[in-house]
């Protein structure tokens, strides 16, 4: 979509500092672990420790177990959530997001699902796992044991019943995020509409990510943009261009450093979601690097690190060290401070 050409036009490095802004990867936040969440539109967490890693490079003096009592006091929440995957995100964001995205859950795993099993059969499904999860949380392989599911099934129930995952399932000790409950049980009742959800959806993107398109916050929440319409007259938004003359919304007083700001160099896990192509305008990942983090056998990247706002190489934890393998040669200068902060990384993964 394009807009009229007396809206401010944001360079595409102005975006990319927004969003490193946004993100916290200009200067950690000493903000609650909840409230660094939320700022960020939440943190994917499909692989247990990529969420140590990304709040580490996020937060000040952040420690490993600052964040595995915040699972376990429920202060943050571990759930399959936007676009089917694993994310953590406040406990006051876990219900409101759950219900935004249901719906369009729901009508998304119907349609490609092969088992021709219906709405009806969908709730039966999900009355039995609530009637086994009364009694307390289940792993994945002793609900599917005990009910007689297939996988596609299983996957397919998460539209119809919400559940969290359990620590310490899912945290750093133990990575396999496999221990499931209840989600009224663990969080507590529902207490968010979807209308209510979805203009949360907006703001909570557009906090961690934006300046952005539309069909940016729909990729990125995994619902349809129509979906996503009515929230965003709900939303009070300030409105942009890039440099293609595509139109971008953005929430008034949100942060926009100038182009110019230096960006230190950060460390970013495997499912760092500024990698994903719902942000491929900022340039973090730069396409040419693309191939080399995701690919058929890597769909879910490698361990990246950045200099001056953008992927430079990829980073492993292996023989007691952190191993760098940059894409170019590094200037002198940032190959020095990205070396003193692999240090730092080294003492907090140690």
């Amino acid at each position: 979509m394009t807009t009229s050409p007396d809206l401010p036009t944001l360079s595409e490095r102005r975006l990319n500092r927004a969003l490193l802004a946004r993100q916290h990867l200009l200067d950690r936040s000493s903000a609650p672990l909840p409230r660094v969440l939320e700022r960020m539109g939440g943190l994917q967490d499909q692989y247990a420790p990529s969420g140590y890693l990304g709040l580490w490079s996020r937060m000040e003096g952040l420690e490993r177990d600052r964040l595995t009592r915040a699972l376990e006091r429920r202060s943050v929440i571990q759930a399959t959530l936007l676009r089917g995957t694993i994310h953590l995100v406040s406990r006051r964001d876990f219900w409101p997001i759950a219900t935004a995205i249901r719906a369009d859950r729901r009508t998304w795993w119907l349609r490609v699902q092969r088992t021709g099993m219906t709405p009806a059969s969908m709730r039966a499904v999900a009355a039995r796992i609530r009637r086994l999860l009364a009694n307390g949380p289940r792993t994945r392989a002793e609900i599917l044991a005990e009910l007689g599911l297939d996988s596609t099934t299983w996957n397919g129930a998460a539209g119809w019943i919400d559940l969290v995952r359990v620590p310490p399932s899912g945290t750093w000790d133990r990575r396999r995020a496999d221990l499931y409950g209840l989600a009224e049980d663990w969080v507590g009742p529902p207490d968010a509409t979807e209308a209510d959800g979805l203009a949360l959806l907006v703001r909570r993107y557009l906090t961690g990510f934006g300046p952005a398109r539309p069909a940016d916050i729909a990729s990125w929440a995994g619902v349809a943009n129509a979906t996503l319409g009515p929230a965003l007259t709900s939303v009070r938004l300030r409105r942009f261009r890039d440099e293609a003359g595509a139109e971008l919304v953005d929430l008034p007083g949100a942060p926009l450093p100038d182009a110019d700001t230096p960006a230190p160099a950060r460390f970013l896990p495997t499912w760092d979601a500024t990698l994903l192509a719902h942000a491929r305008r900022t340039q973090i990942l730069p396409e040419l690097h693309r191939p080399r983090v995701f690919d058929v056998k890597t769909p879910h990247s490698v361990p990246t690190f950045l200099i001056d706002g953008r992927v430079a190489g990829t980073w492993r934890h292996e023989g007691g060290r952190i191993r760098i393998a940059p894409f170019a040669r590094l200037p002198k200068a940032a190959a020095r401070e990205l070396r003193e902060e692999a240090d730092r990384l080294l003492d907090f993964v140690s």
